[in-house]
């Protein structure tokens, strides 16, 4: 399954920092790692922002960061 941007929520926001909540539904949480899976949200997120992903088979935290190669943000586990 794709990124959906009406799974992706944010928690908390303060001094520039947000907090975000994505729901993966079934998808593997390896897909995340995949380069341009949060292409369409790399509006929005900015580095430094922390991310909690949950799926249906487990979750995980990190934080966002800058792919080197394009503008997309990319996920780095905490």
């Amino acid at each position: 399954m794709a990124f959906t941007l009406r799974n992706l929520s944010v928690l908390a926001y303060a001094n520039g920092f947000t907090l975000w909540h994505y729901r993966a539904g079934n998808d593997a949480l390896d897909l995340l790692d995949q380069a341009g899976y949060f292409a369409d949200a790399g509006d929005l997120m900015a580095p430094g922002d922390i991310l909690m992903a949950s799926s249906a088979s487990g979750a995980r935290v990190a934080t966002v960061q800058r792919a080197e190669t394009s503008l997309c943000p990319c996920l780095a586990a905490l």
